[in-house]
């Protein structure tokens, strides 16, 4: 059964930093494009970076291009998500799952992230 456990969400002040992982279950994760994906209160959900197999090329949101680096360590099912030089509008839930998702069914619960003074 697939299964994926996001963590390292937390308050944090403007300007600081947080990195998230994710330990996915249940898949063969090497062969998964990944993604960290937000959702803020009254958006949609939406992709803000992804890694691709084998961790040859990355890509990113225009809004947090430079501010967030993507990785993965294929040995422990694991995506990180380093987020530097937070700002207010990072704040939203973050989950982790395949580019494309897997289907409603295989979210995790998703880590929060608040960034405020």
């Amino acid at each position: 059964q697939v299964q994926v456990v996001e963590s390292g969400g937390a308050l944090v002040q403007p300007g600081g930093s947080l990195t998230l992982s994710c330990a996915a279950s249940g898949l063969d994760f090497s062969r998964y494009i990944m993604g960290w994906y937000r959702q803020a209160p009254g958006n949609k959900r939406e992709v803000v970076a992804r890694i691709l197999i084998g961790g040859t090329s990355t890509e990113y949101k225009d809004s947090v291009q430079g501010r967030f680096s993507i990785s993965r360590d294929d040995a422990k099912n694991t995506v990180y998500l380093q987020m530097n030089n937070l700002k207010p509008e990072d704040t939203a839930v973050y989950y982790c799952n395949p580019v494309p998702p897997l289907g409603p069914l295989y979210w995790g619960q998703g880590t929060q992230v608040t960034v405020s003074s």
